[in-house]
C-alpha cells in the first residue's frame, strides 16, 4: 500500500500466498482482488451421539481490506489498485 498526499490517494496491490500442505511444491501466488474465505473444520460428537462438523478456524480476506478501504474513501481519498505487467 502507498499514500499519495498531494493526490489524496492510496495505491495498494492484492496479492495472494497460499501454502496447501507442509512443502512449498503446492503453493499458490496471485495478484488481483479475490476475495478468500479460509476454514478449518474439527469432527465432534454431539448430545445426540452424532458426528457433527464444527467450525475452529475462520478468516475472510475481506475483514482486513474492507475496513481500510472505507477509511480511506470515508476521508475523501481515492482507493485505487496498481496495475502491474
Amino acid at each position: 500500500m502507498r499514500l499519495i498526499p498531494e493526490k489524496h490517494e492510496v495505491r495498494f496491490l492484492a496479492e495472494r500466498r497460499e501454502n496447501r500442505s507442509s512443502d512449498n511444491a503446492d503453493a499458490r501466488y496471485g495478484r488481483g482482488h479475490a476475495p478468500a474465505l479460509y476454514r478449518q473444520w474439527e469432527t465432534e460428537h454431539g448430545p445426540d451421539g452424532r458426528r457433527h462438523k464444527v467450525e475452529t478456524f475462520r478468516f475472510d480476506t475481506r475483514e482486513m481490506t474492507d475496513p481500510l478501504r472505507n477509511v480511506v474513501l470515508g476521508a475523501g481519498w481515492v482507493w485505487r489498485g496498481v496495475l502491474t505487467l
